[in-house]
């Protein structure tokens, strides 16, 4: 009996140490999957920077546009809840304990902060980061929507924070929100909103609470009335009369909720649903906002529609032998000053000569190409036929109809004007605190690689963009020493050639020398053809891989390294640039520069155009001219 009962013990004593050692191993198997689960959630973003780092070399551009995307996200939807979060204490009272947004807090800050050091450690020294460029072309007033809205991804974040990152997403948009920035309307109905949020959020609590079904019932029924009237009123005119006395009860009803102790975790699940759900709301109306702003400034105003209509109309109905210009010899006497514009738009191309007459000191040796398409050559072959320019001469030219040798012409062709590009640097200032830069350039598109052999009598001629507006004499352009150099512009320093690094390729390039810019260019024809730049051009495109970039991209690409080494930098009075985007220019340098540059989206032709910057384009208009007055053109 003995032996048994012993032998019972230890058989009892086996089955618990069995027990426990089951035991142990399935809590061992529980928390090693749960340590592994924190440890991912911990590194999570830093892993993204990591690895955006180690691949920029390769993707280039779109490596840093991962890091924008998800970095700007992260940094907004902090700092956003953050903010809301603070607002709802207020609102909430006493009721809920504030330790517990503090610990919610407190936690997105340290991890927010790990994020960016580790980002920092890894940011390459010496250069400046690279750059991730934004394509934006040049808004032309006749295109499609289709073809120049931009698109919603491609730019890149911030929805309530209007500052950098709203630019990055949506652009030149944010610059005029920013400018044109309303205070709240409909105050009432934002209260009505505010205060239906709370009740939901302490409603769940309220009816659990048997001792309070009268309170859950007010409450029940305040929320509806308030939910039928925001159905029906979206602005406080259109709400009922009786608004004032359900706010009071609404108000009152809180106010006794507040008073009891309520389940913490039910309210921060309801209210970190309305801010869900509100964040998806603002991110909504702003891209909408944004969208409508791109439909303004990229397509063509209705009363320039009717000029070209009615021009080109005019033409075909007259009488031909009204029409006939005789091939004045003035446009191939290299002897004299020839510009060239490319435009499509018949009141800016009119401007930039008009102001350009009106400062030389001899007009009558100026020769005018304006560069057109198909669709708009008959009516700026008629306007210039009935408007004169004192005695200067302008020749209208059809690209489109131009007998050029090239084997593959359409790669040059159709018509495009000069394109502009947002380029954005992100990096850390001196305190390690994210920092993005966002310029603005314009550079050569395709067509203006077709001008060597377009004029192959011409030496040296002077290209201005159709957005520019001439305030001085330009005469000394010609007479200046181009010492072997193709490219008369202006340096832009903001952008160096080194921080593009990743997007120009592994190619030879001095990494100080700055971009250039379009506006105002003094060509070297003759050097040009020289050097046969345009094939290396179109050599450089063939070569470039596009990818998810557009044709846009690899002509910024291949122009910049055409002229490599090849640019005459021009005193930085000859241009200013920015006015088509940047509302704090000073207005001294605007009178001293010899050239005013619009470019940007903001053109002053356009209804959206920047007002203070207006009037130094509109006095060059003739407002006065009939057919001004029959379309109602008056930017």
């Amino acid at each position: 009996m003995k032996g048994g009962g012993g032998g019972s013990g230890v058989g009892k004593r086996r089955w618990r140490g069995l027990v426990i050692g089951v035991l142990g191993l399935v809590v061992l198997s529980m928390l090693v999957p749960l340590g592994f689960l924190l440890g991912r959630f911990h590194s999570a973003s830093t892993s993204v920077f990591v690895a955006d780092h180690l691949n920029e070399g390769s993707s280039g551009i779109r490596s840093y546009d991962k890091y924008n995307t998800r970095s700007r996200n992260q940094s907004k939807s902090e700092k956003d809840q953050s903010k809301h979060v603070q607002d709802l204490i207020k609102k909430l009272g006493p009721a809920i304990p504030k330790d517990m947004f503090k610990k919610v807090e407190n936690e997105s800050k340290n991890h927010s902060i790990s994020s960016v050091n580790k980002h920092n450690s890894h940011q390459r020294k010496g250069f400046p980061a690279p750059a991730k460029v934004v394509l934006q072309p040049v808004p032309s007033s006749n295109v499609t929507i289709a073809q120049k809205v931009e698109g919603s991804e491609s730019s890149k974040v911030a929805i309530v924070d209007l500052g950098k990152s709203c630019e990055l997403r949506f652009g030149s948009y944010c610059l005029w929100l920013q400018e044109h920035k309303e205070d709240i309307k409909d105050s009432v109905v934002k209260r009505l909103k505010d205060q239906l949020f709370v009740a939901r959020a302490y409603f769940p609590s309220i009816a659990k609470l048997p001792s309070q079904e009268k309170l859950s019932r007010e409450l029940r029924q305040n929320i509806q009335d308030f939910e039928r009237v925001l159905s029906e009123s979206s602005k406080d005119a259109d709400l009922p009369p009786q608004i004032g006395k359900k706010l009071q009860k609404m108000e009152a009803s809180i106010a006794k909720a507040k008073s009891f102790p309520v389940d913490c975790n039910n309210v921060y699940k309801k209210l970190s649903q309305i801010l869900d759900l509100t964040e998806d709301e603002a991110n909504f109306h702003m891209k909408q906002s944004a969208f409508l702003y791109k439909v303004a400034v990229q397509t063509m105003p209705k009363s320039l529609h009717c000029l070209s209509l009615r021009l080109t109309v005019d033409y075909f109905t007259s009488p031909s032998s009204d029409m006939q210009v005789p091939l004045s010899e003035k446009y191939l006497d290299p002897t004299l000053r020839h510009l060239v514009i490319f435009s499509k738009n018949i009141l800016a191309s009119s401007v930039v000569i008009n102001s350009t007459i009106m400062h030389a000191k001899e007009s009558q040796n100026l020769v005018f190409h304006v560069l057109t398409d198909q669709e708009n050559y008959f009516a700026m072959k008629l306007w210039y036929f009935k408007n004169a320019y004192k005695d200067a001469t302008v020749q209208v030219l059809n690209v489109e109809d131009l007998d050029l040798g090239y084997h593959d012409k359409a790669s040059l062709l159709p018509l495009s004007l000069s394109e502009e590009f947002r380029v954005s640097f992100h990096g850390m200032n001196n305190m390690s605190i994210p920092k993005t830069r966002t310029e603005y350039i314009s550079i050569f598109s395709n067509s203006h690689y077709i001008l060597p052999e377009l004029f192959p009598s011409l030496k040296k001629i002077v290209v201005l963009d159709d957005d520019v507006v001439v305030q001085q004499d330009l005469s000394a352009l010609w007479s200046l020493s181009m010492g072997g150099k193709v490219n008369g512009a202006v340096h832009f320093c903001s952008v160096r050639l080194g921080q593009l690094q990743s997007y120009l390729g592994e190619n030879s390039l001095d990494k100080n020398s700055c971009a250039w810019m379009s506006g105002l260019n003094l060509i070297d024809l003759a050097r040009w053809r020289e050097l046969k730049l345009t094939e290396t051009y179109r050599r450089l495109v063939q070569e470039s891989d596009i990818g998810e970039q557009s044709i846009e991209a690899a002509a910024l690409r291949a122009s910049l390294l055409t002229f490599q080494d090849l640019i005459l930098g021009l005193d930085g009075e000859w241009v200013l640039s920015g006015l088509g985007h940047h509302y704090g220019l000073d207005s001294q340098a605007i009178r001293k520069a010899a050239v005013l540059h619009y470019n940007g989206n903001m053109k002053p032709w356009l209804e959206m155009g920047i007002p203070q910057y207006k009037n130094y384009w509109r006095k060059f208009l003739n407002l006065e001219d009939q057919i001004l007055s029959v379309c109602n053109v008056n930017p």
